[in-house]
């Protein structure tokens, strides 16, 4: 069952996807009509001369064909990509699935009965943050408790340089964001200069249309991508910060009381 300390995260990612998705989809409306239209009863006389009027294209269908088969696999892949590597990030990198309450309950019932093998046996098989740390630090125990926290400080280290490696792609997606929409905006341009400079008459404005369409909506598509993974980068990187150092503190706290119940003197069996 999903608790509201669970949901509480969720809360800004989800606001800033459905800012992203608002971005996208208020493309700019249609051009309003021109001051020299004719009036309305001219307009009503010249009503059967309907093959000279044109219905508006759909804004979205106009979307999707300005920013052409090319760009729009690269950003499909790439938007495919950052949404998969976002969710599973965030289930990996949940405080509770770091440091599972029951995990530390069962792990804390078997130091408290000195059941130390079956312990570090529960750890061994346990694959969450707190236990691969714990794991490290008790294998080393036997050669003293600095030795072993600092087992523990460099296996912390070792995973978080893992999940770092991750999280580091977003960066690269919302460097790389920007980058593509330039590409796209300087390829456009030079479509439409190419147009002026080939067409012997007047160019058609809306074949310069296009091309420049097809500019603006690749940059825009660029943003919209790099916008997201940006602000993730942060927000992970920050959060995997928190949970290290939370994890670190509880995997010392842990195997400080392993180490001083193994001191504890057995007690005596009775005649």
């Amino acid at each position: 069952m999903l608790r509201f300390a669970d949901l509480k995260g969720y809360l800004i990612p989800a606001l800033v996807m459905l800012f992203v998705f608002g971005l996208l989809a208020s493309t700019p409306t249609s051009a309003r009509a021109q001051d020299n239209d004719p009036p309305a009863e001219e307009k009503k006389d010249g009503a059967d001369e309907g093959a000279k009027t044109k219905s508006q294209p759909n804004r979205f269908v106009h979307f999707f064909q300005s920013i052409g088969w090319l760009f729009g696999i690269i950003f499909l892949v790439v938007s495919i990509g950052t949404v998969a590597l976002i969710i599973v990030l965030l289930f990996d990198l949940k405080l509770s699935e770091a440091m599972n309450p029951d995990f530390v309950n069962e792990f804390t019932g078997l130091v408290n009965k000195r059941q130390f093998k079956q312990a570090f046996e529960l750890c061994k098989n346990d694959t969450s943050f707190l236990a691969r740390v714990m794991t490290a630090g008790m294998g080393r125990l036997q050669y003293g408790i600095e030795d072993a926290r600092e087992a523990m400080i460099g296996m912390v280290e070792t995973i978080k340089a893992s999940k770092e490696g991750l999280i580091s792609y977003l960066a690269s997606i919302g460097t790389l964001g920007p980058m593509l929409g330039l590409v796209g905006t300087v390829s456009g341009m030079i479509g439409a200069f190419y147009k002026l400079g080939t067409s012997e008459k007047a160019a058609n404005p809306q074949e310069l249309a296009g091309e420049i369409s097809h500019a603006l909506v690749v940059t825009l598509v660029g943003v919209a991508v790099s916008v997201p993974a940006i602000f993730f980068y942060s927000f992970f990187k920050n959060r995997l910060t928190s949970i290290s150092h939370h994890t670190s503190n509880l995997a010392d706290d842990l195997l400080t009381q392993m180490y001083h119940n193994s001191k504890k003197q057995t007690p005596a069996p009775t005649a």
